[in-house]
């Protein structure tokens, strides 16, 4: 539960960094228009800092820690995370000074959504195996 809560902590702060970054780099270059940039923040904070308090508190209550799944769960997702956040500061920083990326950026970042959808598909698969033997202990009790 306490790496939990330290991976959470990790993401807050990088949120906090790479919304700091979308607004000192766009004010640098005087760029108001749209930009992958204001992104990143909230990607951070929901998909890194606000799950993992979320897989703290469900390994609290099921242990998820001890299940085959926990360790891929934690690599998988944690570079699909950073990938697709990465390219979301490529594709942004490439529009506000004005390189088009093309196919090749929307490539890789599709590849980096496939790989964050795998980490999140691991945790749901750990999730219910966990409950469905909390829930045949339960059963084995009565």
């Amino acid at each position: 539960m306490k790496k939990s809560i330290w991976i959470s902590f990790g993401y807050a702060i990088a949120a906090m960094v790479c919304g700091v970054f979308y607004r000192e780099f766009t004010k640098f270059f005087n760029f108001t228009d749209k930009t992958t940039l204001s992104v990143t923040h909230v990607h951070l904070f929901l998909l890194g800092a606000v799950i993992f308090l979320i897989v703290a508190l469900f390994n609290s209550k099921l242990q998820l820690d001890q299940t085959k799944l926990w360790k891929p769960f934690l690599i998988v997702y944690n570079i699909g995370l950073p990938f697709m956040v990465v390219m979301f500061l490529v594709r942004g920083i490439m529009q506000v000074v004005g390189f088009d990326g093309g196919a090749v950026i929307s490539g890789i970042a599709g590849v980096s959504h496939i790989t964050l959808g795998a980490g999140i598909v691991l945790f749901f698969i750990m999730l219910l195996q966990a409950v469905g033997k909390k829930q045949s202990y339960k059963n084995q009790a009565v």
